[in-house]
C-alpha cells in the first residue's frame, strides 16, 4: 500500500514538467528574483490570475519563496529555492536529450504518418 503512495506522488510531482505555466516561470526566474509585475511581462501570454495560481501552487510545492517588503506600494519577490534549482538542472539533461534525439524523432514521426496515410 505504501508503494502505491509513493508511486501516486511521485506522479503528482512529475505533473509539473506537464503544467503549462510551471516551468516557464521557474525558467524566468533562474537568474534572478522578479517582482510579479515582471514575471508577468516576462511570461508570455499568461493572465494575471493564471500567473497568481502558477505562483501560489510553486510556493506550496517548495519550489519559490515569496517575500514581502513593507513598503509603499507594497512590493513582494519571487525566488527560485534550491529544490527548484536541482529542478531546472534535470530539465536542462531533458532539453540536452531532445535536442540531441530532435531530428530522428522527426524522420520517426514522419515515417509513421506516411505508413498512416
Amino acid at each position: 500500500m505504501a508503494g502505491e503512495a509513493a508511486c501516486r506522488q511521485v506522479l503528482r510531482n512529475l505533473a509539473l514538467l506537464g503544467d503549462k505555466w510551471s516551468l516557464p516561470v521557474l525558467a524566468h526566474l533562474r537568474d534572478r528574483t522578479l517582482r510579479f509585475g515582471e514575471l508577468y511581462r516576462a511570461v508570455d501570454g499568461i493572465s494575471q490570475r493564471m500567473l497568481t495560481l502558477t505562483l501560489r501552487q510553486l510556493e506550496r510545492d517548495g519550489l519559490l519563496t515569496r517575500t514581502v517588503h513593507a513598503s509603499v506600494p507594497p512590493r513582494v519577490d519571487y525566488a527560485l529555492t534550491p529544490l527548484a534549482t536541482t529542478l531546472l538542472a534535470s530539465l536542462g539533461a531533458l532539453g540536452e536529450w531532445a535536442e540531441a534525439h530532435r531530428e530522428e524523432i522527426a524522420e520517426n514521426r514522419h515515417r509513421y504518418d506516411v505508413a498512416r496515410s
